[in-house]
Parts: structure tokens; sequence; C-alpha cells
């Protein structure tokens, strides 16, 4: 297993309860890069049955993952709920299509008036807006790190930068700045750095790294927000986490921080007076930036790749990796046991030569 973020993590995991004999490489440490910034959330709506899917399959394991997962501290799954507001007809609608492929796959999302959106929100202003999408089992995790650790626990992990993989006779044979390595499998789960060790064996993964920021305040100890509001044409998203600081962003956020965070923060205040006039006084003084892996379609590449056996990737989460692990987990160990889930012939990698994108339109 290549990479220590929460997938290659979780997957390692699942290997070992599966009585398998998983070794973690990873070259800066545990949750060192994408799983270590992001702010903890689950959810289950989106816009493609096979991302509510996974997303289905995942928060069984999230509402049990106290029993599910050891760790030094406790992890506390809390469903506040997710609203997407509508301020136009046009993005109404686009909820309501998605609303219903989200109830197909078992989601118990629903549309709501602006009246029924305010009294979810306290303080929601609804002037502006014409509906809202919402599900109350969606929520997040405080203190998300902790659940990356804990999916660390007990699981094998090296402190090695991979520099290499070649075939090995049957196997393979992994090069590192610490040494070689030999394997039957190899599972590369290492965020942009997947498509560089895969290259060289004939696998093309069109990975693009996506900046994205969020701003905290300070802890507050007045309730001003549970759920967690997403205002898609006010490129506007806030909540305020257990601790009582408030998180907020500007969906639209790339580029330099030092450039852009003016014109972030105005973006956010836009929002607030707009939508959420309760957090005007709110100051968000800490910048945290992140990266996704972006895919074409902004879906995930599963399963088994080159011309190869043995050889397996699990990248490309475009943002929802920390929400969709436990299933991804079951899904990769699945395959590299030898029974392939169907989810495999959606998220594979030759379905971008093959023309098969499976866009995903509710991305934030």
């Amino acid at each position: 297993m290549v990479g220590a973020g929460v997938i290659g993590l979780a997957v390692a995991r699942e290997a070992q309860t599966r009585g398998l004999r998983p070794l973690v490489l990873e070259r800066d440490g545990i949750a060192a890069g994408a799983s270590g910034v992001q702010p903890g959330g689950v959810r289950q709506q989106w816009g493609t049955s096979i991302a509510c899917s996974l997303a289905r399959e995942s928060i069984e394991f999230w509402r049990d993952v106290e029993h599910r997962l050891d760790s030094r501290v406790a992890l506390r799954f809390e469903s506040c709920g997710y609203m997407f507001v509508a301020h136009s007809s046009a993005t109404y609608e686009r909820l309501a299509a998605n609303v219903g492929v989200q109830n197909e796959a078992g989601v118990p999302s629903r549309l709501v008036s602006d009246e029924e959106a305010a009294a979810i929100v306290p303080g929601l202003a609804t002037s502006e807006i014409v509906g809202a999408a919402w599900c109350e089992e969606d929520g997040y995790f405080d203190r998300p790190q902790a659940v990356v650790e804990a999916f660390a626990q007990g699981v094998p992990v090296r402190k090695a930068r991979v520099e290499s993989i070649h075939p090995d006779g049957d196997g393979w044979r992994i090069a590192t700045d610490d040494g070689v390595l030999k394997t039957d499998v190899v599972v590369v789960a290492a965020g942009m750095a997947t498509a560089a060790l895969v290259h060289s064996l004939g696998v093309r993964l069109p990975l693009v790294p996506e900046d994205r920021f969020l701003f905290l305040s300070a802890p507050i100890e007045e309730r001003l927000l549970d759920p967690l509001v997403v205002a898609p044409e006010l490129s506007f998203a806030a909540k305020q986490l257990a601790d009582g600081r408030v998180l907020a962003s500007d969906l639209a956020a790339r580029g330099d921080p030092a450039e852009g965070r003016p014109r972030w923060q105005a973006t956010i205040r836009r929002g607030v007076r707009r939508l959420l006039p309760r957090l005007e006084f709110v100051a968000f003084s800490l910048l945290v930036p992140g990266v996704y892996d972006m895919t074409p379609d902004h879906q995930p590449v599963l399963g088994p790749v080159g011309d190869r056996e043995g050889l397996h990737v699990a990248c490309g989460f475009s943002g929802h990796g920390f929400m969709i692990a436990p299933a991804v987990a079951r899904i990769v160990v699945d395959a590299v046991l030898g029974d392939r889930d169907t989810v495999l012939d959606v998220l594979d990698a030759n379905r971008f030569d093959e023309h098969r994108l499976v866009a995903e339109p509710q991305l934030i």
C-alpha cells in the first residue's frame, strides 16, 4: 500500500481484517496530505447514482464508527444535516433532479420550501431563495484527523519515499529511498502522486490538482449555525463546528492566497449578508489551504490498472475521499481478493479513453 491518507489506511485496515498482511509506505507521515486538512464532512447528497451508493454504504460505517475503530479520543459523528439552497428556479430544478437520484439510492434527502428551510436553519434569510434540498443524515466529524489516525491503529506504516514500482516475476518490486520491497499486490492511494508512480507502467491517470481554501473563526460560545449550508450560486458555504469555530468558504477560491484572500473574504461576507446574517460579526481569521486531486468527471479512479495482475489504484477523489473511504476500502480489498464489484466497471481507469465519463454535478 502506498499512501497513508484516509483511503490508504482504510484499505490497509480492511485488508488486515480479511486476513491479509498489508504494509503502508508513506513519504511524509500519517494524514500529511489532503487527509490532514479536510474538514470532516460526510454527505450523501450527490448527483450520480454511483456517488450516492458509495456514500450510502459508507454512512453505515460512520454511524457505528466508535465500535469499528479504536481511538485515543472519542470519534463522534454529528448528524447535523446538509442544506443546499437555490436562488433560482434553474438551481432548484437541478437540486430536485439530484434528490430523485439520491432517493433511488436510498438516501432520505428531500426538497423543502423557503419557509421549511428557515425552520430547519434558524436565522436563514429566505427573501432571495426559492427552496432547498435537505438531508438530516448528513453530518461531520469535529476531529476528522483523529478518525484518520484511528484507521492507522494496528496497521504497519513505514516512512519511506516510493521512487518506482516495477514488475518482478509474478509480483512487484517497490524501490524506495530506504531500500527495495517485493510484494504480490500493490495498491497506490497517494493522491496526486499516484499518477506519476504508475505512469512508467503505461497507466495514464488524468489527475489535476485544484486548490481549495477554508476560513475558520475563533471559537464562539453561542450556537449560531448547526447544519452545513451551501449556496452554490453565491459560491458560499458555512458551518459551526462543535468547538464553536465557524467554518466558511468561497467555493470558487483558487490561486495565490496572498492575492486572493481579500476577494475570498468578500465573497464570504456577501454570502453571510444575503443568507446567514446572524454570522455578520464573526471574524474569519484563519485560512486553511488544501488540494483536491481532480478527475475530468469528478469521480474517483478505483481498481486494477495496467496489463499485469496485482496493481491497483484508489485516487482522484475530487474532495470526497474521506466521506466514502469505508466503501472504497471494501471495494478495493474485494478486488485484491479477486471479487470484482460492479462499481469498478464504472469507475475504472479506462473510462477516460473510452469516453464513459460519469460527471458528478454536485461537487463543492
